[in-house]
């Protein structure tokens, strides 16, 4: 076995003395880190966990003076378990590539990373650990700016008399005068979905009917934009555009996802206006849920002004 191969399927920390620049740094490492999580883009991984182990390099800019024992002044093993934890929790990811390089950046958000060694392998896919291995770098020499202010959209949901009502357009320019970004969610058309025996299967369905009816909606209204994903919606929120939220992809892939069924199309839409800490979900033309995950305010379909 040739020294590159061999040091490709060494532990990160060989390929980190091998790669190591000429000014010495410290390095901490985590070795055989396992979590059990869901994960994975095939069909037979959704819906249950499998093993995930992780092996991770960080590189440290030496420290100048003494330690004196404080751990206040290293970089601790506790940020880069928590860096796992954090990225594993935020969303359901389909590659190892993402979750590798999400949980990379954010243990170089710490001053004292320089250089990330990240290795992901999963443990019960095959007979043996099928995985992938990133560097990352740090970019500058200095720690990051502080992040912006989060965007707070308009959340609101259009029932089905919502969308064929005459006074749509003029709600909508009433939402996008009030200068803040606007999300709206729809249910399914009242045509009925077609069944399924499967649970998992006639969830899909459900969800792909409220996107049917979301096409709809964009028909009727051209500044309307059917978004899927969080990297659209928030790409949409600093641009101005008004977005139709798509359920499928962030359903399906929430880490802790919705009890409401599709079907209960209100009570999903505040369950999502939830995951942006939304004070308030107007709700026109429809019934409100009890319980909802935000405070819902009811608009009847025959009022003009919002």
């Amino acid at each position: 076995m040739t020294s590159e191969i061999r040091l490709a399927f060494a532990h990160p920390s060989e390929r980190s003395e091998a790669t190591a620049p000429d000014a010495p740094l410290d390095r901490i490492s985590l070795r055989d880190h396992i979590v059990e999580v869901e994960i994975g883009a095939f069909q037979a991984e959704r819906g249950t966990t499998q093993r995930i182990c992780f092996n991770i390099v960080v590189e440290v800019r030496p420290l100048s003076g003494q330690i004196d024992d404080d751990v206040d002044r290293i970089l601790s093993y506790d940020r880069v378990t928590e860096a796992i934890a954090h990225e594993l929790a935020e969303e359901r990811l389909n590659l190892l590539e993402t979750l590798a390089g999400r949980i990379a950046d954010r243990i170089l958000l710490e001053p004292q990373a320089m250089r990330a060694f990240v290795r992901i392998e999963k443990l019960d896919r095959g007979p043996g650990a099928l995985g992938v291995e990133i560097v990352r770098s740090r970019v500058q020499d200095t720690a990051p700016a502080p992040a912006g202010q989060t965007l707070s959209p308009e959340l609101v949901y259009l029932s089905n008399d919502a969308i064929a009502s005459p006074n749509l357009t003029s709600w909508v320019d009433q939402l996008e005068n009030m200068g803040r970004p606007l999300i709206l969610c729809v249910g399914a058309a009242d045509a009925p979905a077609p069944k399924a025996q499967h649970k998992l299967a006639q969830r899909r369905i459900d969800l792909f009917a409220i996107e049917q009816n979301a096409w709809v909606l964009a028909a009727r209204d051209a500044r309307c934009v059917v978004v899927s994903t969080r990297t659209e919606l928030d790409w949409a929120m600093k641009n101005g555009q008004i977005s139709v939220w798509a359920p499928s992809k962030i359903v399906l892939d929430a880490v802790d996802g919705p009890s409401a069924h599709p079907s209960d199309a209100v009570a999903l839409a505040a369950w999502f206006a939830a995951t942006f800490h939304a004070g308030e979900m107007l709700v026109i033309g429809s019934d409100l849920p009890t319980a909802p995950d935000v405070p819902l305010r009811a608009i009847p379909v025959d009022q003009k002004t919002i």
